[in-house]
């Protein structure tokens, strides 16, 4: 080939490179600081080698929970803005609350004004560094889609959506028999035969291949995709790519020997991870519970005057292998609210009361499953628990969706902080991706990287 496709980093490699240069760009400053200013407070040397340590922890545990490595907020300056702001905010903090890993408070308390500002700048500075540059349209991978029987739109959309610096140019369809609904005026049909010119004229960095060969993958076609292989030109499975991407699984897209190639994490079987992981849902179950009696008397006071009705209810929901239990929460709608029958509740529900709205938007509400995860019916993260009504319904309609209940439903998710709030079959669909994913993948590091973005969750009122 004449001429070689765009330089472009792959997701995990910027994500790499925004903690790496923003750990840089905030020591050099405050090494600068210090020496120029004689600034006493913080010092990077030998003896107090730990400072930097615990500063690096915090900055990093701060910048997971406010979201600064979002790869869609990382290319925008007033969402990184804020984020910078919150995440060092709250490290410097933290890290004057801890003076026996940290340096005692300096007499002038001016220089904790300077310690905040020779962090916050720097990152500032880099980050609009990356956002003109990095994250400029000469760094986007190209992709060109070859399938038959898909929607290019939809494939485009989600890519895109997990990865800004992701762009599908166009697409090969193999079989004209089957109809797609493809509305992107600027996507590009190709014809299999102009293929290499295609990679050539429009830079693509790599070709995603979504149909399998017998089922419309011609010969010419195969033989092209086949010679660009052998020359180094990246080539994809779809699947893999969604997967790699957006962290979820695509279940309409596979076959039906779906068992075959969809690998149960190890975790799931680990009596260590098991034990361990029951040992952490005690303890955080109690502290949860204890936290809940200290506010329990408010609560009290405000639904006397508000919802005027009870407080708890307990519901059906689907467990562990499809065994039924009940589901404990505080009351947030009216009463008698599914005189009608079941239905699902949505964002802005009527029937939520306006004492609901608030416990559901700071999810107090989910407070008492606590309780369910201290008797072992839930665990701390897992599957979001379903009502046998629509288990049954979703069945029916989503491939695989049983599936979610190999392991233990849970009080937050993989697709509690990942997917949008929904009530359709659609975004059933979405939740049910990112489920299988956090099954397929469940690990001590993916639980905790739930737990943050769970922080974020309740932190910034997503969802409920």
């Amino acid at each position: 080939m004449s001429q070689s496709p765009l330089f472009h980093f792959e997701i995990s490699e910027r994500k790499i490179l925004l903690r790496l240069f923003d750990s840089l760009a905030m020591l050099i400053c405050l090494s600068l600081v210090g020496i120029i200013f004689e600034f006493s407070y913080f010092r990077i040397d030998a003896q107090n080698w730990s400072w930097t340590l615990v500063l690096l922890l915090y900055f990093n545990i701060f910048g997971s929970v406010f979201e600064l490595y979002d790869l869609q907020k990382a290319s925008k300056f007033d969402s990184i803005f804020q984020n910078v702001l919150l995440t060092t905010g709250t490290t410097v903090i933290f890290y004057m609350l801890t003076p026996f890993f940290t340096p005692s408070l300096p007499v002038n308390r001016l220089q904790i004004l300077f310690f905040l500002l020779a962090i916050a700048l720097p990152l500032l500075v880099w980050r609009y560094i990356y956002i003109r540059f990095i994250s400029s349209p000469r760094f986007y991978k190209r992709v060109l889609v070859v399938g038959n029987s898909f929607d290019i739109n939809l494939i485009s959309a989600d890519l895109q959506k997990s990865d800004p610096n992701y762009v599908v140019v166009g697409y090969i369809k193999t079989e004209d028999r089957i109809q797609s609904t493809i509305t992107a005026s600027e996507l590009i049909r190709f014809e299999a035969e102009d293929l290499r010119e295609a990679i050539k004229k429009h830079h693509i960095n790599e070709i995603v291949v979504a149909s399998g060969y017998k089922e419309g993958l011609m010969l010419p076609l195969y033989n092209q995709l086949n010679h660009l292989l052998k020359v180094g030109f990246p080539i994809k499975d779809y699947v893999q790519v969604f997967e790699d991407a957006t962290k979820r699984i695509p279940v309409q897209h596979v076959d039906k020997d779906f068992y075959r190639y969809f690998p149960f994490s190890r975790s799931n079987k680990n009596k260590f991870y098991q034990l361990f992981f029951r040992f952490f849902d005690i303890i955080v179950s109690i502290l949860g519970l204890c936290f809940f009696i200290l506010i329990l008397p408010f609560i009290i006071l405000i639904n006397l005057m508000s919802n005027r009705g009870k407080l708890f209810y307990a519901q059906k929901r689907v467990g562990k292998f499809g065994q039924p239990f009940n589901i404990f929460k505080l009351r947030t709608m009216i009463k008698d609210a599914e005189v009608d029958g079941p239905r699902y509740a949505s964002k802005d529900d009527l029937r939520t009361t306006r004492f609901g709205k608030i416990l559901r938007r700071t999810r107090l509400d989910e407070i008492p499953q606590f309780y369910n995860v201290l008797k072992g019916d839930m665990s701390l993260i897992g599957p979001r628990p379903e009502r046998p009504v629509f288990v049954k319904e979703l069945s029916e309609i989503i491939p695989f969706y049983e599936t979610r209940h190999v392991i233990k439903p849970g009080l937050t998710g993989w697709a509690q902080v990942k997917a949008d709030y929904g009530n359709c079959h659609t975004d059933s669909l979405v939740k049910l991706q990112y489920d299988l994913y956090y099954i397929k993948h469940r690990s001590i590091f993916l639980d905790l990287n739930i737990l943050l973005k769970t922080l974020s969750t309740v932190i910034f009122f997503r969802g409920q």
